[in-house]
């Protein structure tokens, strides 16, 4: 008995001075609850499930996605701690450390992007037949957005404001979900609406509506969406964080591979329930959103919108955002894929 007792603590020993416990590999996963909003756009490629890219799922982390209708509600639930990462866009990361005192949000890795090369922008719609030619013809009408304070919802105000348009004063807002959106329009209760993929590829609505203007006129390059987190979660799960975007580069890389194409439309169509014919033109091509192979974000283009929506009213602080990053996880997590 003493010998064994022995042995045991000389095995607790050793495991504390490597820095583990020898009950590690009991140890049941972190959960990471994570917000999302749309499939194949703002969401981590991981929500997909494709079976055999997650190395790390179910053994260091499990995942919880938590649906949202647009990323300003999702200060709320990090502030609650409801959510454990979020993909904020640029305005409500500056709403998020100004209006909310989160000063301990981290920008962790890139989401999606606008303004890159051929690639999608965001689109402004409005019916071909309508009566909307023009900005200006806005005036006394009816704009919609998924979520106020959202990028593509900010990136709509700015566009106004440069044409001497003014919520209330000189348009109506209505709120509608990105789903929704296309039966706002064609129903007429709203004049213009604000698209993302794959909203904007529907053949329906292509058939009888055009953008009005794209977000990259008024923006440029656009750190669009970005994963973030708090501090108090890096420092109590940073090895499950770190094992999470190993797997959901390893998954960006398998979905932009043309090797894998077949099989990721296949996988998009099967979540969404949808004909892969909706994505087969242009999903994981150059023709979609941009994503950075490296998972970093352009923290740059990120300032230059914050200071941009600062400028126009519409958050209150001309922001940096490298104060509030930890880019340390994902340059970490893409050397394991070297």
């Amino acid at each position: 008995m003493r010998r064994r007792l022995k042995a045991a603590l000389a095995a607790f020993a050793i495991a504390a001075l490597l820095g583990a416990t020898p009950f590690a590999a009991d140890a049941d996963p972190v959960t990471l609850r994570i917000a999302w909003i749309v499939p194949a756009a703002d969401a981590p490629l991981s929500l997909f499930g494709h079976p055999g890219i997650a190395q790390h799922a179910g053994k260091s982390y499990a995942t919880e996605f938590v649906h949202f209708n647009g990323t300003p509600p999702m200060i709320t639930a990090l502030a609650s701690g409801d959510v454990d990462v979020a993909v904020l866009a640029f305005s409500s990361i500056a709403l998020a450390v100004e209006n909310a005192k989160l000063e301990d949000l981290r920008i962790l890795a890139d989401m999606v992007q606008d303004g890159v090369g051929s690639y999608f922008s965001n689109q402004f719609v409005v019916l071909t037949d309508g009566p909307i030619k023009k900005v200006e013809d806005l005036k006394g009408r009816v704009v919609s957005s998924n979520a106020a304070g959202g990028a593509i919802d900010i990136v709509m105000r700015v566009m106004l404001r440069r044409h001497g348009l003014e919520d209330k004063r000189d348009y109506s807002f209505l709120e509608g979900a990105f789903p929704n959106m296309k039966a706002m329009l064609i129903d007429r209760k709203t004049d213009l609406i604000t698209l993302v993929p794959p909203f904007a590829m529907d053949p329906a609505l292509r058939a009888v509506a055009h953008p009005l203007f794209v977000q990259q006129e008024v923006m440029g390059r656009t750190q669009v969406i970005a994963l973030t987190t708090r501090a108090g979660t890096i420092e109590k799960n940073r090895p499950a964080l770190v094992d999470f975007l190993e797997d959901e580069l390893r998954a960006r890389h398998w979905y932009l591979d043309p090797a894998n194409r077949d099989k990721a439309l296949k996988t998009v169509a099967e979540f969404t329930k949808t004909p892969t014919s909706l994505w087969s033109n242009w999903l994981f091509t150059a023709s979609d959103i941009y994503r950075a192979p490296d998972g970093k974000p352009d923290l740059e283009a990120m300032q230059k919108n914050i200071a941009v929506a600062h400028e126009a009213g519409f958050v209150p602080a001309d922001l940096d955002p490298k104060k509030y990053a930890d880019l340390s996880l994902i340059e970490e997590a893409a050397a394991r894929l070297k």
